[in-house]
């Protein structure tokens, strides 16, 4: 057999949209028969509108990239084409794709916990409130463990302590900021979406976007579920996208970059936990439009 070198040469083809594309499909294939499975053993849940619909769905984003390795894995390995990207970012932090899949999978874990095991509690101040107290709180552990998986996966010798807190800032708050965005079918989706967006135009490139791929395109079939009023994302989805978000943020800027979007993502954050997110955005005509574009 040919040395890594030399086989990389002869067959060199990137096709690092691969796993976005494989992923999507796997979730179009799993999505019909999990929506009815999940009503069939009651999973349902109330929406805004007193609705009860399949939840919850975002159940279906790491379960359709799992999935789709059964495909993108032996490609890589026995066909030799070079499906999965080693590594991506800039500035000073890159990341592999192991680190995204710990991270993602493990904050819809810490999300599913929430949606199985919550109890009255909402936001950080009820939740706070409930552990200071001795209860349990899946809000707790939600926010405890994220930090945990973020001061992980953001390990890196060459950061100094300073960038290295400041990009697991910014991975936590954005990762819970979605939390509060998932009120209105699709909202979460389509904020991430145009993020997103941003930050690739920004960048001028789609090494991010081919990184977090395996996960993007199961994401983008959640969503529709989730806009159309099909299914409920749950926190197991919006934790997720939260923490897709957070890393394209940290992979995109600079520590300048990340000083601002820390500075945001605290402001929204608080204005989330004290005032109401839906309010402002029914009070704003724009945002109002935005925000049903989709829904039935």
């Amino acid at each position: 057999m040919a040395p890594p070198a030399v086989r990389a040469h002869r067959y060199g083809a990137r096709v690092h949209w691969l796993p976005l594309v494989v992923s999507a499909i796997a979730a179009l294939a799993i999505a019909p028969t999990a929506l009815v499975s999940l009503g069939e053993h009651g999973m349902v849940r109330e929406n805004y509108a007193g609705v009860s619909l399949p939840f919850p769905f975002g159940f279906l984003i790491p379960a359709a990239a799992m999935v789709s390795l059964v495909v993108l894995a032996p490609l890589a390995q026995i066909a030799d084409v070079d499906v999965f990207p080693s590594s991506a970012g800039g500035h000073n932090i890159v990341l592999g794709l192991g680190s995204v899949a710990v991270y993602g999978i493990g904050v819809a874990f810490l999300g599913l916990a929430d949606d199985m095991l919550s109890g009255p509690s909402r936001g950080w101040r009820g939740h706070a409130k409930a552990a200071m107290s001795g209860a349990f709180s899946t809000g707790a552990l939600k926010a405890v463990g994220a930090l945990g998986l973020a001061l992980l996966v953001m390990v890196d010798r060459r950061l100094s302590v300073g960038d290295y807190l400041l990009a697991v800032a910014v991975l936590v708050l954005c990762t819970n900021l979605f939390n509060l965005f998932d009120l209105r079918p699709g909202r979460s989706v389509k904020v991430f979406v145009v993020l997103g967006i941003g930050l690739t135009l920004g960048a001028w490139s789609l090494d991010v976007l081919w990184l977090l791929g395996i996960f993007v395109g199961p994401l983008l079939v959640a969503g529709l579920y989730d806009v159309r009023e099909r299914a409920m994302l749950g926190d197991t989805g919006s934790n997720l996208i939260g923490g897709l978000a957070g890393l394209w943020l940290v992979l995109s800027l600079s520590t300048l970059g990340q000083e601002i979007a820390l500075a945001v993502l605290l402001l929204i954050t608080l204005y989330g936990e004290l005032r109401s997110i839906n309010a402002l955005v029914e009070r704003t005509p724009v945002l109002r439009h935005l925000d049903s574009l989709g829904r039935p």
